[in-house]
């Protein structure tokens, strides 16, 4: 455990094992998508812009930023090898 102040990394590492085959289908049983809290509202919309300059597309684009539903603030975002991922805002306290 990080000391106060420290920085601490996270990360999250995917692997395909030999008995996988093909490329991702999110409709596959296994892995659909990664939710990440973003921070507030701003942060979220930020890191979306940032992703979307690296390559990723936003997924149901005509509903975002409320795609999850009335009051999700959340962004559904898809790479070049199908993977997808969810920046949800989280509402400043």
């Amino acid at each position: 455990m990080a000391a106060a102040g420290e920085a601490q990394a996270n990360n999250i590492v995917l692997e395909a094992g030999a008995d996988v085959s093909g490329p991702h289908e999110r409709r596959r049983a296994g892995l659909n998508h990664l939710a990440f809290a973003a921070g507030p509202a701003s942060d979220a919309d930020a890191i979306t812009q940032a992703a979307l300059r690296h390559g990723w597309v936003l997924m149901f684009a005509d509903r975002h930023p409320y795609a999850g539903g009335s009051g999700h603030h959340a962004a559904y975002l898809e790479n070049a090898d199908g993977f997808e991922v969810e920046l949800v805002a989280v509402p400043e306290i």
